[in-house]
């Protein structure tokens, strides 16, 4: 007698996706699993994207296949509490993502050729939105973004349709236009308002010189948190104390190694 073959072990990612969904089931689930929405995970969903950059940044391989299962966790629990409500589930991600690619790029999946692609993609994206309906040129710039990268991204949106320094002068001279009001403010809202005017100024400056703000940023936090730890090494452990002159010393001291 023959017998039934042994069913194939799931995929990896079927294999994910039961786990999750055993994690969500109400009969024997996760109480903190259940208990959590779209809203609650969200800022999971916005660190574990973090922590990919960091591990990237960092150059180590298994750190980012590791960070990269956390970060493909967050699509999954999205997608399950959708499912779990009847809204749509992972396959439909998958699809959508999988349709949106292919119509994004005809160039490969079709029958169009062109030498710009960047502009090919930037009009199929346009028209995508016109085709939702009429909207202003800075709808759908998320506001849950990090305020440099959202700065960044609505003066792009603007200087798309003409609204734009002709060259670096302006953006410039524009930071000492805001950084002299910050000066001039006379109370913490106004000078709340200007110290955000003088950031905002700044990021348009980085762009028109090509340069990502929200890159620049991390990569100087990294400087300064590096920069620090072996100025604490060079005081012996701990700058606690220490007179600023004398700290200023390890500062440049940690500078010139650098250097050097």
């Amino acid at each position: 007698m023959s017998q039934d073959a042994a069913p194939s072990p799931p995929s990896p990612i079927e294999r994910l996706l039961g786990v999750m969904a055993r994690l969500r089931n109400p009969d024997g689930g996760c109480e903190w699993d259940l208990a959590q929405d779209f809203s609650t995970i969200a800022p999971y969903t916005i660190e574990e994207a973090y922590e990919v950059a960091d591990a990237i940044a960092g150059g180590d391989p298994a750190a980012i296949c590791d960070e990269l299962g956390d970060l493909l966790l967050q699509v999954v629990f999205h997608s399950q509490i959708a499912a779990d409500g009847g809204l749509f589930g992972f396959d439909d991600v998958a699809t959508a993502i999988s349709d949106k690619m292919e119509r994004r790029h005809p160039h490969i999946f079709g029958d169009v050729t062109t030498s710009d692609v960047r502009r090919q993609w930037e009009q199929i994206k346009a028209d995508e939105r016109a085709a939702d309906g009429p909207k202003g040129a800075l709808d759908g710039v998320a506001l849950s973004l990090p305020a440099l990268l959202r700065a960044q991204k609505l003066q792009s949106r603007a200087a798309r349709v003409g609204f734009d320094w002709p060259d670096t002068d302006g953006p410039r001279d524009k930071i000492a236009e805001e950084l002299a009001e910050v000066a001039e403010a006379s109370s913490d809202a106004e000078r709340h308002e200007e110290v955000g005017d003088l950031l905002f100024a700044v990021v348009n400056y980085a762009r028109k010189l090509g340069v990502d703000a929200e890159s620049a940023l991390r990569d100087a936090n990294r400087k300064f948190a590096r920069r620090f730890a072996a100025m604490e090494a060079d005081a012996g452990g701990s700058l606690v104390g220490l007179p600023l002159d004398a700290q200023e010393a390890h500062w440049q001291a940690v500078k010139a190694a650098e250097r050097s």
